[in-house]
């Protein structure tokens, strides 16, 4: 079987359906990603761990203290193979039109799944010379906002603010650009939204208002059917980019702009995957962004130390966004 699909702006062909992925009718696009699931890549099969070399190997640990990821390079292919600290296996060649994906026998297709629509597409992403931002993005009157801060910062928790306010998801974890059009837009992602327990608990009042992502897994997923969830499926342009900060005493959402050179500082320390790139993929990522703070506002939100209610965030957003549109 053939299955079709639309993620980030491209053209997505599987033999195996793909839990968090609507298929679509049979594209006459040229494919854009093959994806292989349940295999690995014929031509190295064979192929000794000795031709591979490390490089990457991620800060953040596993259960046992392990490493979470291990990325290799295979020598005379020049796939990348990523090795996650549960056995979950990823191949992607270099030029990002080919993914094939093994997990252990204990675990399934919807765990890889996850990953495969997370951190390994964003990966594919940045081999293909797509800008990505480390960033939640709702739609919000024909425009894309965008939501980039440190981990925890509440990216995913704001976007699901919005949708819960009847706003559409554009995308969550993962913000694919482009340039068309004197601007920048955003590629929408997948129909679905991931959130820990506590802040769906912050939003609906329990942990338990929102499905598991998987049945063995604490994080819990909006998806359409889910609280009034809606997304968007067109490209909308970016107009504002809000940088979440907690740091503020006063009461109520305080938002104010953020000049050229820091607004660039910030989203480079905020780009997916910038340790992945080369010196080719790293001068071109500078070319984007420093247009991005040229043409699109960049504002920090400062959220009273999480005791501002959701609701207020949203529309204070929404305020400042009219403000910026009509100036």
């Amino acid at each position: 079987m053939s299955f079709f699909y639309s993620a980030f702006g491209l053209t997505v062909h599987s033999g195996i359906a793909l839990p968090g992925l609507v298929p679509q009718a049979a594209s006459e696009r040229v494919c854009d990603v093959e994806l292989h699931l349940g295999s690995a890549p014929q031509t190295i099969q064979s192929e000794a761990s000795s031709s591979e070399s490390l490089v990457y190997r991620s800060a953040y640990t596993g259960p046992t203290g392990a490493p979470a990821l291990h990325i290799w390079r295979g020598e005379s292919t020049g796939f990348f193979r990523l090795e996650y600290f549960d056995g979950m296996q990823f191949w992607i060649d270099g030029r990002g039109q080919k993914l094939w994906a093994l997990w252990p026998e204990r675990s399934n297709i919807e765990e890889a799944a996850t990953y495969i629509l997370g951190p390994v597409f964003g990966l594919l992403l940045r081999f293909r010379g797509v800008t990505c931002l480390h960033a939640s993005a709702v739609a919000i009157e024909n425009s894309a906002v965008a939501f980039v801060g440190a981990e925890g910062a509440g990216k995913s928790t704001t976007a699901a603010a919005f949708a819960k306010e009847g706003y559409a998801m554009l995308s969550d974890d993962v913000v694919a650009l482009s340039e068309r059009d004197g601007g920048f837009w955003v590629a929408p992602a997948y129909p679905r939204l991931c959130l820990w327990p506590e802040s769906v608990d912050v939003l609906y009042g329990t942990p338990d208002a929102l499905p598991r992502l998987v049945p063995n897994w604490e994080k819990r997923r909006l998806s359409p059917g889910d609280s009034n969830f809606r997304f968007e499926e067109k490209a909308q342009p970016l107009r504002a980019v809000y940088l979440l900060d907690e740091d503020r005493p006063e009461p109520g959402a305080q938002i104010e702009p953020v000049g050229a050179q820091a607004g660039f500082l910030t989203l480079v320390a905020n780009s997916f995957a910038t340790n992945m790139l080369d010196r080719d993929m790293r001068v071109k990522e500078f070319e984007a962004l420093s247009g991005l703070v040229a043409k699109i506002p960049v504002r920090r939100l400062y959220t009273s130390k999480g005791q501002l209610p959701l609701s207020d965030l949203c529309r204070a957003v929404v305020q400042d966004l009219d403000s910026l549109v009509r100036a």
